[in-house]
């Protein structure tokens, strides 16, 4: 992530609005069960509210220094691993729950980002969820990553990637203009 970047996801603002409104839209009705998995928590604003929703949390998460951060400020209330999301290290039928939040954008292909779909598959077990959100392009959204990757998801074409990963039960919704959230069974 670019300088920006970093600072916004870094920030009380962020964590606020994560807190208030962004996660609660983007699991309003999700049932997570009790061991949950969240790919790629960054900075750890996501990270906090999930804490309060479910028993086991496990964090995947690629960037060492973030990994890091996160061990340190959620102590032993987090398991968190460092790891690249297409590539899990975690046995198949591990999770009751997959979650990812603002950083689908930040894997570098779409072909990466389906990896990463048909790996949530293998590690949730049967009739588990996977859910998340994720930004949609706006000039602010594209100005925020000048330097930075970003390739968003198209909510169109979504539910048929996800089909291709192996879900079903797929939901996919927008904000307008701002973000779309997903969610899916395996």
């Amino acid at each position: 992530m670019n300088r920006l970047h970093r600072w916004l996801c870094s920030s009380r603002v962020w964590a606020r609005g994560v807190a208030r409104d962004y996660l609660p839209w983007a699991l309003a009705g999700v049932d997570l069960g009790d061991e949950v998995l969240e790919i790629g928590p960054g900075y750890g604003a996501t990270t906090r509210v999930l804490l309060e929703r479910v028993r086991s949390l496990t964090a995947l998460e690629l960037d060492d220094e973030l990994a890091g951060r996160l061990r340190d400020a959620t102590g032993d209330r987090v398991r968190v691993v460092r790891g690249d999301g297409t590539q899990m290290p975690f046995e198949a039928a591990s999770f009751t729950a997959v979650t990812c939040f603002t950083m689908l954008h930040h894997i570098p292909s779409a072909a990466l980002q389906d990896r990463l779909f048909a790996e949530a598959r293998r590690v949730l077990r049967p009739g588990g969820v996977f859910a998340g959100a994720d930004s949609l392009p706006s000039l602010g959204f594209r100005l925020l990553h000048v330097r930075d990757t970003m390739v968003p998801v198209d909510p169109s074409t979504l539910p048929r990637r996800l089909a291709a990963a192996g879900f079903h039960d797929i939901e996919v919704a927008t904000s307008p203009g701002r973000a779309l959230k997903f969610r899916a069974r395996r």
